[in-house]
């Protein structure tokens, strides 16, 4: 069980009347809570971010990046005297009806209400039924699909229907909280043992608004039979991909999904380009749109000369990258941690690494994504939420039990340190070069005309510096414009 700090306690005693609630609720109900409902509806995967990438309107990749395959796991939820957790359920109906999920509960005060997705109900179920069984406070874990939270949140919370703390990405944030529904939280003491990318993942306009347990960002994944020795550079990993397509051993030496701006990222930021430049504050700043900067042109022209070398090509889907590489017929891609559980059940299963981006003209920076839990601004026991959060679960013992439950990156740095799995680890090496994708609200107005921009180049359609620039105006436009 985690340690409770003394600051804690002194909280917890400015919180008695919370408490004396929590116990009159408990009596009422004879001291046993509901026993967790037997089906569950888990969370649906996506494959890849980018699926959400190219087709999202608002923030792109995190809603499909965040909710990886490995979100299926840990639906066992121990039966606590403490701690509800109620699963999404499709209910009984009627023949031809479309079924209807109960909504999750809402808030009430001295009843801790979270909502998680399937991959964090088990660790925060343990966590529940220890801070209940040390300060009698009842701990409510609803389960909700990740795709779902956000909606679902901005719908409830101002109608007083929604949770205290919320599991979610970090690029949520510019919605979330331009519209007042989140709470910002102090980390003090406990922010020097978060990984820096993760709690600035979580920092909007100088406040923090989560704390983080989980990062992720894209790497080169590789074939270790037809590529030995991984490219440090992209200039090599040209030539390797040139050479084995050339030598009849892959239909694709390389292969990168087309018109995705997420995967395509890091070679924009390696040519110069960005999508927004920053402040003196270090804020992403939306009148500063960097893709048709020189460095921006140079990344399409690039991507043009590829596509004319044949060392890319046009149609590839996430679905048809994802499997040639793993039909061995690709020997080099760019995916993320979401990829290991079908990459650990393919043909390849035995044959693939992970290693940095190479090297281009600067640096690569994928763009890096951070989940962590946020407290709703409109939850009743919102103090009690927040000393939940930093004095109770950011902890060693719980936080690696998000990570044994989902694992991905840790943000929590001594989890970080005794990962063990090279995967995991390739994975977080690359993170360690990225940024963190921008959360402010303007970012909705790239997608489109972004994702338009590459797919043109891909196809050959349109000269590539016309079509960033032609794209990056656009996007101007809709920005001052406020769409």
């Amino acid at each position: 069980m985690a340690k409770v700090s003394k600051s804690w306690i002194a909280k917890a005693m400015r919180l008695l009347p919370l408490l004396v609630i929590a116990s009159m609720i408990l009596a009422a109900c004879g001291g046993t809570a509901a026993e967790p409902t037997a089906t569950t509806a888990p969370a649906a995967a996506t494959d890849t971010p980018a699926a959400a990438a190219v087709a999202a309107t608002d923030t792109p990749a995190a809603a499909a990046a965040t909710n990886t395959p490995a979100a299926a796991a840990a639906t066992d939820t121990p039966a606590s005297a403490a701690v509800t957790a109620t699963m999404a359920t499709t209910g009984t109906v009627a023949a031809g009806a479309t079924p209807t999920k109960p909504k999750p509960a809402a808030s009430k005060e001295g009843t801790l209400t979270l909502w998680v997705d399937s991959a964090k109900v088990k660790a925060m179920t343990n966590a529940g039924n220890a801070f209940t069984a040390k300060y009698n406070v009842p701990v409510s874990v609803q389960e909700v699909a990740f795709g779902d939270i956000r909606d679902q949140l901005k719908l409830a919370g101002p109608a007083g229907e929604g949770p205290d703390i919320i599991a979610g990405a970090h690029d949520w944030l510019g919605e979330l909280v331009s519209n007042g529904l989140l709470e910002p939280i102090d980390l003090g003491d406990k922010a020097s043992s978060l990984d820096p990318v993760a709690t600035k993942a979580f920092t909007y306009s100088g406040k923090t608004y989560g704390l983080p347990y989980g990062l992720e960002a894209i790497a080169l994944v590789y074939n270790k039979e037809l590529v030995p020795t991984p490219p440090t550079t992209w200039d090599e990993l040209k030539t390797i991909a040139k050479k084995l397509q050339d030598d009849k051993k892959v239909d694709q030496g390389f292969v990168l999904m087309q018109g995705d701006p997420y995967h395509f990222y890091p070679i924009e930021t390696g040519f110069g380009g960005y999508v927004f430049g920053r402040d003196a504050q270090g804020n992403y700043n939306p009148q500063d749109v960097g893709l048709d900067s020189p460095g921006g042109v140079a990344a399409m022209q690039e991507l043009d000369a590829m596509v004319k070398q044949g060392l890319l090509r046009k149609d590839i889907t996430g679905d048809i990258m994802n499997s040639l590489f793993q039909e061995g017929k690709s020997a080099m891609e760019f995916t993320g941690p979401w990829a290991l559980t079908d990459l650990k059940k393919s043909a390849v299963k035995d044959k693939f690494a992970i290693a940095k981006i190479p090297t281009m003209k600067q640096q690569p920076q994928p763009f890096v994504g951070a989940q962590g839990f946020m407290v709703s601004a409109f939850g009743k026991n919102k103090d009690v939420a927040k000393a939940f959060l930093t004095e109770y679960l950011a902890s060693d013992d719980v936080m690696q039990q998000l990570y044994t439950d989902d694992p991905r990156i840790p943000a929590w740095k001594s989890v970080q340190d005794k990962v063990t799995d090279p995967f995991i680890q390739g994975f977080a090496a690359s993170a360690t070069t990225g940024v963190p994708m921008p959360a402010i609200p303007q970012m909705s107005a790239v997608w489109t005309d972004w994702t338009k921009a590459i797919n043109l180049v891909f196809q050959q359609a349109q000269d590539p510096e016309a079509a960033i620039k032609d794209a990056a105006n656009s996007i101007r436009q809709k920005i001052s414009s406020g769409k």
